[in-house]
């Protein structure tokens, strides 16, 4: 398996360079390759989250700096993102060479009542990550997501100009702006990441009990955590900046769930509606990504509902 992966890597580089003209071949590039398997270290901060426990699975082979805040995780230590000079400390004193931030405060309606601490977390503790990683010159990738655009258009690209409607929005922008400000910087703007929670495990489980789901007409670009993860792993080898969507296809709520009810031949009842009582911040009605970049660049296939629903933990 080692000596797989060994080659995998071996093969990507030679792709990376082929793409971008430079000659190094055999020996070398089989060099790069077992530096990059035996050697790179990779933290990931907000590793007991969803996408960290599934980029923990995917990234196996490096040696990984796993962190957590809350939950509690094997293998991992814990990291306060609001204490901001022990996460630049931390950071600098493990000196990785590459770090994904995969933590967040994503709940949308705490992060519009629990303001300061969304800023806390989504935004300024990315400006320390920054901050950390230009002094031991590390590769950032830092997640973000669909909701810094406002749902007025819909299959939003990597350049179409953010507008965010919530507070959580406007936090992760935030957050990105502190990102693009280091040059050695991958934003990944990803959608209704879901694993063992997230709208469609909660359709899915509602449904099964014969309950009446009720789902946001809106539509967005949902992906498993596992496929997102898997994307990652190849974008790690690439080492690319700026920024990248990587999510599902395009799906309203409602016709999402539809589809849940039937691949699993649900009994209960599935609602269309303009808007979900109890809501606190806005959503945007269409915040869909558009995947083309990614797609040209990534050799999985990440995008497909049905792919990305076989990988719920229900």
């Amino acid at each position: 398996m080692r000596l797989f992966n060994i080659l995998f890597l071996y093969l990507k580089i030679l792709k990376i360079l082929n793409l971008t003209g430079t000659l190094l071949i055999g020996k070398n590039a089989f060099i790069c390759a077992l530096y990059y398997f035996l050697l790179m270290r990779i933290m990931i901060i907000g590793a007991s989250g969803q996408l960290g426990l599934e980029l923990s699975r995917k990234l196996s082979n490096y040696e990984l700096i796993k962190t957590f805040a809350l939950h509690e995780l094997s293998e991992g230590l814990r990291l306060d993102l609001t204490d901001y000079l022990s996460l630049e400390d931390f950071i600098i004193k493990k000196k990785p060479e590459i770090i994904i931030n995969a933590a967040a405060l994503t709940d949308v309606d705490r992060c519009e009542v629990e303001r300061d601490k969304a800023f806390k977390i989504n935004a300024e503790a990315v400006r320390h990550i920054v901050r950390a990683s230009r002094v031991i010159e590390a590769y950032l990738i830092q997640i973000s997501t669909d909701y810094v655009f406002d749902g007025n258009k819909g299959l939003y690209k990597e350049d179409d100009l953010p507008n965010p409607i919530n507070y959580y929005g406007l936090t992760k922008l935030l957050g990105e702006n502190y990102a693009s400000s280091y040059d050695d910087t991958l934003i990944v703007r990803t959608s209704g990441v879901f694993r063992n929670k997230g709208f469609p495990v909660y359709v899915y489980k509602n449904l099964k009990e014969g309950k009446e789901v009720l789902a946001f007409k809106g539509f967005y670009s949902p992906i498993s955590a596992t496929k997102l993860a898997e994307a990652i792993n190849e974008l790690v080898t690439y080492k690319k900046t700026g920024i990248i969507n990587i999510a599902g296809e395009r799906i309203s709520r409602y016709d999402l769930a539809q589809k849940i009810k039937e691949l699993y031949n649900l009994s209960g009842k599935v609602i269309e509606v303009d808007r979900i009582e109890g809501w606190i911040a806005k959503r945007p009605f269409d915040s869909s990504l558009d995947i083309l970049k990614a797609k040209k660049l990534v050799s999985i296939d990440f995008y497909s509902t049905d792919e990305n629903l076989k990988h719920m933990v229900i």
